[in-house]
């Protein structure tokens, strides 16, 4: 790998024409730590960046490449893979082995267990000794074990809503296991930019349906993680729906109380020391429920918090950008802890508002 007489850390983006990709082309463009000096792609390959996103033309001058390992591993000391499922598999070992680290922003190695994947996947895999040296890339429950990984398994976007929403409990064993239900909503840009029936505007605006139900491949990652944070066998209950806006992630979970004496100031209390040294969580006071307006552009995740006395039950409420703390801005929070830089650097702290 030659890096040359740079002092930026030089960064390849495998995907880059996708929504995954042009996030993490716009961030690290502004990032001070960083210099994109590869975007890779297949049917785009041979297209200026700047034709695909024309407000980005002045910005970057870069065109799509073919996927070419070596030359990636030449130029290029962090790879970013932008994929879709499925294909991560063929390129993370080899730029590994070439010495790159690599952050890939599918499913392919968010499983410590493969045969849960191939199980809801479909994908039969070979690849086991890389993948038990996958980090999962939720940085507020690994933050240690991403500052010392080469290879990480971004999460996705609704897992990060639902499992900030729910590690504080779940650590501290104050819910019942078999309790657990998650009520999602995500925009519209969560489906990827190929075009797809439900995605268009007179399907999607001004209806909202449930999609996914009971079998939504997110919930064997949901459950992945929760079974770690509590240390016990577990399963949730999780529905995903689409609403007609193009961005935002809202979870509402719900969860029954082992300790009927809790209340909602006693759970605000245990998140803010929880999340007391996560820059990118904000808990937010009594009676106050996040929006995703709040979080759009933002790395940010807010979080409600309510316990319903009559039932026994905590209602917890998250808000995040799907593209950004569900995706791109994660996958830029995680290289910042693996390269030792501020957890914070280059990603945005605040939305515009309205």
């Amino acid at each position: 790998m030659d890096t040359g007489s740079q002092t930026k850390v030089p960064v390849a983006i495998v995907g880059a024409s996708g929504y995954g990709g042009v996030q993490l082309v716009r961030l690290l463009l502004d990032h001070p730590n960083v210099e994109v000096v590869y975007l890779g792609g297949d049917s785009s390959a041979g297209q200026p960046f700047g034709d695909l996103y024309p407000h980005l033309s002045h910005r970057t001058k870069l065109v799509v490449e073919p996927i070419d390992l070596d030359e990636i591993a030449r130029r290029a000391q962090v790879v970013f893979l932008s994929l879709p499922n499925g294909l991560a598999v063929q390129i993370a070992a080899p730029l590994i082995e070439k010495g790159c680290k690599v952050l890939d922003l599918s499913a392919d190695y968010r499983f410590s267990d493969l045969s849960t994947y191939e199980h809801w996947y479909g994908q039969a895999r070979t690849d086991r000794e890389v993948a038990t040296k996958a980090v999962y890339g939720l940085p507020e429950i690994n933050r240690s074990r991403l500052a010392i990984a080469q290879l990480v398994g971004c999460p996705g976007c609704y897992p990060t809503a639902s499992l900030l929403a729910l590690a504080p409990l779940l650590k501290q064993g104050f819910i019942g296991l078999d309790s657990i239900i998650i009520d999602a909503k995500s925009g519209t840009s969560g489906g990827g930019r190929q075009g797809k029936v439900p995605m268009l505007l007179a399907e999607a605006d001004g209806s909202i349906g449930a999609y996914g139900v009971a079998h939504h491949r997110h919930t064997p990652e949901i459950e992945q993680i929760c079974r770690e944070l509590s240390g016990q066998d577990m399963m949730v209950q999780f529905t995903p729906h689409l609403v007609p806006m193009p961005r935002g992630i809202l979870a509402t979970v719900y969860a029954s109380l082992r300790d009927p004496g809790l209340v909602g100031e006693d759970l605000i209390t245990i998140y803010s020391a929880f999340y007391r040294a996560s820059p990118w969580v904000r808990i937010l006071p009594t009676g106050v429920f996040p929006q995703t307006k709040w979080a759009c552009g933002t790395n940010l995740c807010y979080i409600g918090i309510e316990v319903d006395e009559r039932t026994g039950r905590a209602i917890v409420i998250s808000a995040i950008d799907n593209l950004i703390k569900g995706q791109a801005g994660q996958a830029i929070q995680c290289l910042n802890l693996m390269m030792g830089w501020d957890e914070t650097l280059g990603l945005p702290q605040l939305a515009f508002y309205p």
